[in-house]
């Protein structure tokens, strides 16, 4: 399958996926915060953040594994594709065991960490063995299949699996929430759906990679040997993604703020998940171009797929950041036990999200290069300002703080890679990625404020809401597609001669 084409199929299963998490991500904590509380949802919320954290005992062999797996994949040596398999199974296994003592240890001493009314600590306990599970079958079913789809640019599979899995668990916390089923009985139910995901993979690996043998007599152990460089981005990265929830937990002391916190984190997840349309398989494919050394098809591709993205993000952010706080009043409707009209939040969220997403073309090329030990030391520093900020401010401001700290730490970031990327992969001038960023920031910023000048955000239903986010997304993408035809005509021509030839000539 050429590239192009596994493109487009990834692309397509993420779109399904994505519209599926998000009508699930809107009608999931909306049934919650009826029948559960703000303050249950908020434990269910933060127990998952820190078993989160435990995913680094992986070691950085995921992102090995599949760094590993490009060439050979691009060869078809299946001979080297067993031998990566095989060794990445056994490690998987003792991962798993590793994992699922640390869930026990977390099990032991969660209930003991905080206060929840209505549940016994022993309750809590079992949830949090229960929530644990998914990791647990992560780590002794699915790991190694999902890393070799990864490499194998069929993210497809792993996406309809997920979506098939979401629907599921979505229909039963609907149907037994509604008839008060104990949350702890809950979650052990929605279990057998994830393990009904885990036999889909494995149906699937035996039936199109029966050729790969996964007891290899000669597993090869020597290129995993980047996964300690990857372990210690993980370990940053669940630093990054983790620490506002366990601050909020510790710091402000008050599982109702981390419901709110869920709720607004919620939107913003949706919009990443619809930018992320656009990445899936995009990093293997990437991989394959470095590992094959085409640079030229490197810069041409690295330049076309930055344009697009900027543009993408910042429509959606800009759309979000106008209509987010009208959405989260009609949502939280009715629901009193926590404050979650704030403005402010709002705002910071969104501003927070798209900083966050502006170093992503620089980000999946340093992956899909590979480049992990070389940015030890910018992550390291970025994670710093984010613990020390947040350390700071999260007890004066709670949510605003923790925001404020990752915003920070987001800056940094962003000013750091694109000078790391283009000096040591594309070897070309990053004035023009500067400039882009630039760019995408002030459109947004522009549109933003006369979009509030010009329309009120007063809304009183759902159909009314709808009809100003479709004015909103009319108005935003006129202004950037006319920001790109006379500030980028050059890149925009590239993009659109490039869909021609494809659609003239077929995927080669």
């Amino acid at each position: 399958m050429s590239r192009t084409k596994a493109f487009i199929h990834n692309m397509a299963a993420s779109a399904i996926l994505q519209v599926v998490n998000m009508l699930s991500g809107i009608i999931v904590p909306r049934i919650m915060l009826i029948y559960y509380g703000s303050e249950i949802n908020g434990l269910v919320s933060s127990i998952v953040q820190f078993i989160s954290y435990f995913n680094i005992v992986e070691a950085g062999l995921g992102g090995a594994v599949i760094f590993s797996l490009y060439k050979p994949l691009a060869d078809r040596n299946v001979s080297a594709i067993s031998n990566i398999v095989t060794a990445a199974k056994g490690l998987y296994y003792k991962t798993g065991v590793f994992f699922s003592v640390l869930v026990l240890i977390l099990a032991s001493i969660y209930p003991f960490m905080v206060t929840v009314t209505d549940k016994s600590p022993w309750q809590v306990a079992l949830l949090v063995i229960i929530l644990g599970a998914n990791g647990v079958l992560d780590f002794f079913v699915m790991a190694k299949y999902t890393t070799l789809f990864t490499a194998d640019q069929r993210l497809y599979v792993i996406s309809l699996a997920n979506c098939v899995q979401t629907i599921f668990i979505t229909a039963i916390i609907v149907i037994l929430a509604r008839q008060q089923i104990d949350i702890v009985v809950l979650r052990a139910i929605l279990v057998i759906v994830i393990l009904g995901k885990a036999c889909l993979i494995r149906c699937y690996a035996g039936r199109h990679y029966a050729m790969i043998n996964y007891s290899s007599e000669t597993p090869n152990y020597t290129v995993l040997e980047k996964r300690w460089d990857v372990l210690y981005l993980q370990l940053l990265g669940a630093v990054q993604t983790a620490t506002p929830v366990v601050l909020l937990t510790f710091l402000a002391k008050d599982l109702k703020l981390v419901s709110v916190y869920v709720v607004y984190n919620m939107v913003l997840s949706g919009v990443n998940g619809i930018l992320g349309i656009f990445m899936n398989g995009l990093q293997a494919g990437f991989g394959e171009i470095i590992a094959k050394g085409e640079i030229s098809t490197l810069h041409r591709a690295y330049n076309e797929f930055q344009f697009i993205y900027y543009n993408l993000m910042g429509i959606a952010f800009t759309v979000t950041f106008v209509t987010i706080q009208p959405f989260i009043r009609l949502y939280t409707d009715g629901i009193t036990d926590a404050d979650y009209n704030v403005p402010m939040i709002a705002g910071v969220f969104v501003v927070s999200g798209l900083l966050y997403n502006l170093k992503t073309p620089q980000g999946m090329l340093t992956l899909a290069a590979g480049l992990y030990r070389e940015q030890r030391v910018q992550l390291t520093i970025q994670s710093v300002i984010l613990l020390v900020l947040g350390l700071c401010l999260t007890s004066e401001y709670g949510i605003v703080g923790v925001l404020i700290a990752v915003i920070a730490s987001n800056v940094f970031r962003d000013v750091e890679i694109p000078y790391f990327v283009h000096k040591f992969l594309l070897r070309e001038s990053y004035i023009n990625t500067y400039k882009n960023m630039i760019l995408c920031l002030s459109i947004s910023a522009t549109v933003i404020f006369f979009i509030k000048q010009c329309m009120s955000t007063e809304v009183f239903s759902y159909g009314e809401w709808f009809l100003y986010l479709v004015q909103v997304i009319a108005a935003v993408v006129i202004i950037f597609a006319i920001k790109s035809f006379i500030l980028e005509w050059n890149a925009m021509q590239d993009c659109l001669m490039r869909i021609r030839i494809k659609l003239l000539k077929g995927t080669k």
